[in-house]
C-alpha cells in the first residue's frame, strides 16, 4: 500500500516541474473554468452561508463531526464547504487519503453502497499532520446528489453509517430534502444552504471581473444576478461565456441575456401585448415566431409569470392564468407539443384581459 502510495506521489510532482518551465503550463492553468478557479479555498470564503460555517467550524474546533446533510438550491455552495471543511481537517497530505467523494456521475446503486463505500468506510484511519495540527481519527464520504440515489441504496446506507461510526462520518448533499429516506435524514445534522442574496453574488461577481481584467457594466452584472437567481456557479458560468464571447467589448446586458438563453424581454412585452390588445391570427404568429426562435417553452412560462404577477389584473384573473400555467408546464413535462401548448396559454391570458 505504501509503495503505491509513493508511486502516485511521485508522478504527482512532475507536472508540477513542467508547470513552472514552460509557458505550456501557464496555458494549463488559464483553461481552468472558472467556477472550480474561484471555489472557496477555506471556509471563510464560503459567501452567504454565516450560520452552516459558523456551527461547522465549531464542531472542527472540537475536532468532532456529526452525519451531515446539506440541502438546498444548486450553486449555493454545499459541496465547495464540506471540501474546504475536509481541507482545514485534514491539510492537503492527508486530504485525499481521507476523503472519498461519490458524484451522481458516479454509478452509486446498491451494489457500490455494499462494495466501494463500505470497504473505505471499513479502512482503520492512520498518519499525522506535518504542520503538527491535530487530526480528527475518522473520514469523510461525500456523497453529492444524494437525491438521486435508489430507495434501496439508501436504505443500505443505514447500516454502514451505524456500523463504521467510529471511523467514518457521511455527508450526504441534495437539492430536495424530500428524496432522502426519513432514517436517513434523522441520523444527520441537517444544514439548510440558501439561496444567495444579490448584493453577495454582485460582489463575488465584481471580484471575479477585478481579477481577470474584464470591462463590464453595471446593467450587465446585474442581468448577470437576476438571470442566475441566486445560483452563484451559474452566474460564473455566464460571466466566463460572455468574457469569451466579448473579448475586447465590456459585459453587456444584451451579451448576457443571449447567452443565458433568455427571452429579450422586450418579446415578452410584445406577445403580452398582443394578448391584451390584438387578434388571434397576430397573437399565432407571434407564438409560431419564439418557438422558431429556438426558445425553450418552460423558459417562456418563466418570465410570462414574472411579468404577469406584475400586470394589473385583477385577482381572479392572475389566479386563471397561473392556473393555466401550471397544466400547461406539466403537458410540457409529459412531452406535448411546445406551440399548441403556448397557444393555450396565451389564449387563456387574451381570454382573461379581454373580460
Amino acid at each position: 500500500m505504501q509503495a503505491f502510495l509513493k508511486g502516485t506521489s511521485t508522478q504527482g510532482t512532475r507536472p508540477l516541474k513542467e508547470k513552472g518551465t514552460g509557458t505550456s503550463g501557464e496555458k494549463k492553468q488559464k483553461s481552468v473554468p472558472w467556477v472550480e478557479k474561484y471555489r472557496p479555498k477555506c471556509m471563510e470564503e464560503v459567501a452567504f452561508q454565516e450560520e452552516v460555517v459558523a456551527v461547522l467550524k465549531k464542531t472542527i474546533e472540537g475536532a468532532d463531526l456529526p452525519n451531515l446533510l446539506f440541502y438546498g438550491p444548486p450553486g449555493t455552495g454545499k459541496t465547495s464547504t464540506i471540501l474546504a471543511a475536509a481541507r482545514e481537517l485534514y491539510g492537503p497530505e492527508l486530504y485525499r487519503q481521507r476523503v472519498l467523494e461519490l458524484n451522481a456521475s458516479d454509478e452509486r446503486g446498491i451494489q457500490v453502497v455494499r462494495e466501494k463505500v463500505k470497504r473505505f468506510a471499513q479502512l482503520t484511519v492512520a498518519g499525522h499532520r506535518t504542520d503538527g495540527k491535530p487530526c480528527p481519527p475518522f473520514k469523510i464520504i461525500i456523497l453529492d446528489e444524494a437525491d438521486s440515489m435508489t430507495n434501496a441504496a439508501q436504505a443500505a446506507l443505514r447500516r454502514t453509517m451505524e456500523k463504521e461510526s467510529r471511523t467514518t462520518r457521511f455527508c450526504l448533499i441534495c437539492n430536495y430534502i424530500s428524496r432522502i429516506i426519513e432514517p436517513l435524514t434523522s441520523r444527520c445534522s441537517k444544514f439548510r444552504f440558501k439561496p444567495l442574496a444579490n448584493q453577495v453574488q454582485e460582489e463575488r461577481l465584481l471580484d471575479i471581473c477585478d481579477k481577470e481584467n474584464l470591462k463590464y457594466s453595471k446593467e450587465g452584472i446585474a442581468a448577470l444576478v437576476k438571470v442566475s437567481e441566486g445560483d452563484l456557479r451559474k452566474a460564473i458560468t455566464f460571466l466566463q461565456s460572455a468574457a469569451r464571447l466579448n473579448t475586447d467589448n465590456e459585459i453587456t446586458e444584451s451579451a448576457v441575456i443571449e447567452i443565458a438563453g433568455v427571452v429579450p424581454p422586450k418579446m415578452i412585452d410584445n406577445l403580452l401585448k398582443i394578448c391584451y390588445k390584438g387578434t388571434f391570427e397576430k397573437l399565432e404568429i407571434a407564438v409560431r415566431n419564439m418557438v422558431d426562435e429556438g426558445y425553450a417553452a418552460t423558459q417562456i412560462i418563466n418570465q410570462l409569470h414574472e411579468a404577469i404577477i406584475e400586470e394589473e389584473l385583477n385577482d381572479k384573473q392572475k389566479s386563471a392564468i397561473t392556473e393555466k400555467m401550471a397544466v400547461v408546464d406539466k403537458c410540457l413535462v409529459d412531452g406535448a407539443d411546445e406551440y399548441l401548448q403556448m397557444l393555450s396559454l396565451c389564449s387563456v391570458i387574451m381570454q382573461q384581459a379581454t373580460e
